[in-house]
């Protein structure tokens, strides 16, 4: 004889909850984003949300616009880049050292992101002034190249509002 609760569960454990909410097929897209020290944003991209961070950040750096500065040529890469774990892999942090950017990666199981709070903040803070914008907060496009151009439209506010201080 059954249970009255099992004949309706979602697998066969008797789980009512159906499939498992953080597995890979997720639906959503997540913003990707690189910023100055104050908190400019520099780069910015979008994934899916059942992509790995780990893959957003060569397409990122290589985003980053020239640098206009008043001796020599144009810098293409930033001096040092603060990541969290999602960022913590082999051939990233080598990626990095070839490119002559250094990094400071929190390493899964040694380091807590504790560490980086103090940097990571500036970060959480331009994802907060993105996630004030309506079209941001709750995707509305179907397409992700309008929800990519609100992020950058949304990016340039931010830019020129804090600039123009």
């Amino acid at each position: 004889m059954r249970d009255r609760l099992g004949e309706h569960a979602g697998d066969e454990k008797g789980d009512l909850t159906g499939p498992n909410p953080v597995d890979r097929g997720k639906y959503g897209s997540k913003i990707h984003l690189i910023t100055e020290r104050t908190g400019l944003p520099l780069s910015v991209g979008i994934s899916g949300a059942n992509t790995h961070d780990s893959q957003a950040l060569i397409p990122l750096v290589k985003g980053i616009p020239p640098i206009r500065s008043r001796r020599g040529p144009r810098r293409r890469k930033p001096g040092k880049l603060h990541a969290d774990k999602g960022y913590d892999y082999r051939h990233l942090r080598q990626w990095l050292s070839g490119r002559g950017i250094r990094h400071r990666i929190a390493r899964k199981g040694v380091e807590t992101s504790q560490r980086l709070g103090r940097h990571r903040w500036t970060i959480e803070r331009t994802m907060a002034w993105l996630t004030g914008y309506r079209r941001l907060h709750r995707r509305y496009e179907r397409k992700a190249e309008h929800f990519l151009a609100f992020t950058s439209l949304a990016c340039t506010l931010i830019c020129y509002r804090r600039l123009a201080k």
